[in-house]
């Protein structure tokens, strides 16, 4: 996420080009504005990693990378199938896919510690 927002945030115009889109008007405000949006996320994901997700803790953390992966999986899934097939497109959607998996399991299960011998 902090690759691609980084991306976004100062290439914005190289990164619409390449996607075929006009690097003019509000597109690279748009895609600048999304690099902050990713920016942002990668760091709560960042300083959030040593927090145990899963169960009542970090659910907003879980949820929030849930919703993120789902719909966008779902939305680069759905520009796949119904446009012309560039392999970039697909790469992130098989991405996104197995992140919103991933992260369904980790909403959707509680974690489990592991107890020790001694602790018995």
């Amino acid at each position: 996420m902090g690759v691609v927002g980084i991306f976004l945030e100062f290439v914005p115009h190289e990164v619409l080009n390449y996607f075929g889109s006009q690097s003019t008007g509000i597109n690279p405000l748009l895609m600048q504005l999304t690099g902050a949006l990713y920016l942002g996320f990668a760091m709560m994901n960042w300083m959030a990693k040593t927090v145990l997700i899963g169960g009542i803790y970090a659910r907003p953390l879980a949820i929030g990378n849930f919703v993120h992966f789902l719909v966008g999986a779902l939305a680069l899934l759905k520009y796949g199938f119904s446009s012309s097939i560039t392999v970039t497109i697909w790469i992130l959607a098989i991405i996104y896919s197995l992140l919103a998996i991933l992260f369904g399991i980790v909403f959707w299960t509680h974690p489990l510690k592991t107890v020790n011998a001694s602790e018995k």
